[in-house]
C-alpha cells in the first residue's frame, strides 16, 4: 500500500521544496500540498491520509491548531502529524504533545533531511510488528493461521478457549506488564464461552476500548445479521473464512496501526506530563510535583525522611563566574541527586534549594554521603559545599509534609549558622544536632 501524504505549509516555495524532497524519498507515494488550515481540512475530509505534515504558522491559523482539528476528526483521528519548526522548545512542544502532535522536525536541517527524515518515520510505524492474541478452538486452523501471521513478523501466543485468553490478559494488566497489541477470535467457539463472550468481558467488563485493545473477528456467517451482531459486541473489524492471506494482512495491519498510533499518543501524555512536574534545568522534579506528590510518598511507611540542601553561598558563584556557570552547578546538582537518591522524590524548592524525600533507617549517613560527594565533584570546576537541615516522620510524628518541611528548614538553619558545609537533623524535642557518620 503506498503512501499519501498531506503537506500543509503557507509558503509556495517550502511547499515545492517538501513536495520534491518527499518525491525522491519515497518514490510512489501521492503526495498533496495545500497552503491553509482551511485546504487541509478540505482535504482531510475527502480523502485518506497516512501522514500529514505541516508548519508551525498557516495563514490562516497555527500547526498546533490544525493537529486539534485532526485528533477531532473520525477519520484521521490516529493519523501521525509532524511539525516542521526550526523552534521546538520545550513549551512548544508541551503545547505539541497536547495537541496531538505525533512528531517535530527541525527546519534549521535543511528539507533534504527532511525527506529521509519521513522516510525513516513511515518505515518505523508502517512495520508489522507486535503481540497477537489468538483465540482458536480448531488447532488445525490455528497452525495454519499462526504461522501466516508470524511469517510477516508477529508474535502470536494461541489458545484454544476464551478462558485461558482472559486469563492471559488477566496477568498482563496485574503485572502491569506489556501486553497485546491485538486479539484475533473466532466468532463461534465450541467451548462454554464464545467470541462474543471474549468480546463483552474485554469491552464492559474489563474496559479496554477499540483502540487500547483492537479486536478482529473471524466468522464463517457472511450474512449481514451477523455482521451487526460481531460489531455490537465490540469488535473493530471482522474477516471471514476461508482467510485469504492479503485480507487478513489488510486488516491486521489497519488495526496494528491504530493501536500503535494509540500508544504513541499515550506516551506523548506520559512525557507531556513529565516536562510538566520535572524542572527544566536540572531534571529533578518541580515544586509543583512535589507539593502534588511529596505528601503520598512520606504515607507510604514510618520511616519516611525530609532534608532540604542548600548550596552554599551560591550567589558568590554566580557573581563570580556567571549566571551560565551556575547554571552548570544546578545542573550537576540535580544530576547528582538523580543518582544517589533513585528511591527517593527529589525536586528542585526554589534556586539554589532542593528538597529529599526518602524512606529508610541510613538518610542522615546517605545525606552526609551526598554532602561529601558533591564537595569532591567540583562541578564546572568550582569548588561547592552544601549545608543540609533534616526530619524525620518518627521523631515529629503527625506532622503534614510543609511542618515536616518547616522542621527540616530549623535544621538546616542551624547547619549554617555552626558553619556551613555540614548535616544537621531536628531532633523530636526540638533540639538541632549535627549529623556524624563513624569512619569505616
Amino acid at each position: 500500500m503506498s503512501n499519501s501524504i498531506l503537506v500543509v505549509d503557507g509558503s509556495t516555495l517550502s511547499r515545492e521544496l517538501i513536495t520534491r524532497r518527499l518525491d525522491e524519498a519515497l518514490p510512489g507515494a501521492r503526495i498533496t500540498a495545500v497552503g491553509t488550515e482551511k485546504e487541509a481540512l478540505a482535504r482531510l475530509e475527502d480523502e485518506r491520509f497516512s501522514l500529514v505534515t505541516t508548519a508551525l504558522m498557516l495563514p490562516d491559523a497555527d500547526g498546533l491548531e490544525l493537529c486539534r482539528h485532526i485528533r477531532h476528526s473520525k477519520r484521521h483521528h490516529y493519523t501521525p502529524v509532524i511539525i516542521i519548526s526550526s523552534d521546538a522548545d520545550q513549551r512548544l512542544i508541551r503545547e505539541g504533545y497536547a495537541a496531538g502532535v505525533t512528531d517535530y522536525f527541525d527546519k534549521s536541517l535543511g528539507f533534504q533531511a527532511f525527506g529521509q527524515f519521513i522516510k525513516a518515520f513511515l518505515e518505523r510505524n508502517s512495520a508489522l510488528y507486535g503481540r497477537v492474541l489468538y483465540v482458536e478452538d480448531s488447532r488445525t486452523v490455528a497452525a495454519v493461521t499462526k504461522a501466516m501471521l508470524e511469517q510477516h513478523g508477529l508474535v502470536v501466543t494461541h489458545t484454544v478457549a476464551v478462558e485461558d485468553a482472559l486469563d492471559l490478559l488477566g496477568h498482563a494488566r496485574q503485572a502491569d506488564e506489556r501486553g497485546f497489541d491485538l486479539v484475533i477470535t473466532d466468532f463461534f467457539l465450541k467451548g462454554e464461552m464464545t467470541g462474543g463472550d471474549l468480546l463483552y468481558v474485554l469491552r464492559a467488563r474489563q474496559h479496554y476500548s477499540q483502540q487500547e485493545l483492537p479486536v478482529l473477528v473471524i466468522t464463517g456467517n457472511d450474512d449481514v445479521s451477523t455482521q451487526v451482531e460481531v460489531f455490537r459486541a465490540g469488535a473493530n473489524d471482522f474477516v471471514n473464512k476461508p482467510l485469504v492471506e492479503e485480507v487478513l494482512m489488510a486488516r491486521v495491519r489497519s488495526l496494528l496501526l491504530i493501536k500503535h498510533q494509540f500508544d504513541a499518543i499515550r506516551r506523548q501524555a506520559a512525557d507531556m506530563e513529565r516536562l510538566a512536574t520535572t524542572d527544566a534545568l536540572t531534571g529533578v522534579r518541580n515544586r509543583r510535583f512535589l507539593v502534588d506528590e511529596g505528601q503520598g510518598f512520606l504515607s507510604r511507611t514510618p520511616k519516611g525522611w525530609a532534608f532540604i540542601v542548600d548550596l552554599d553561598h551560591f550567589k558568590r558563584i554566580n557573581d563570580g563566574f556567571g549566571h551560565l556557570v551556575g547554571d552548570k552547578v544546578l545542573m550537576a546538582m540535580g544530576d547528582t541527586l538523580n543518582r544517589l537518591f533513585p528511591d527517593g522524590l527529589c525536586a528542585r524548592f526554589g534556586g539554589e534549594e532542593f528538597v529529599v524525600l526518602l524512606h529508610g533507617d541510613d538518610v542522615p549517613a546517605r545525606a552526609e554521603a551526598l554532602r561529601a560527594e558533591v564537595e569532591r565533584l567540583k562541578p564546572a570546576g568550582v569548588e561547592v559545599t552544601l549545608s543540609l537541615g533534616l526530619a524525620s516522620v518518627a521523631d515529629h510524628h503527625g506532622r503534614d509534609l510543609n511542618a515536616l518541611l518547616g522542621i527540616a528548614d530549623q535544621a538546616l538553619y542551624g547547619a549554617k549558622a555552626a558553619g556551613r558545609n555540614q548535616v544537621c537533623r531536628t531532633l523530636a524535642d526540638g533540639s538541632i544536632s549535627p549529623v556524624t557518620v563513624p569512619a569505616a
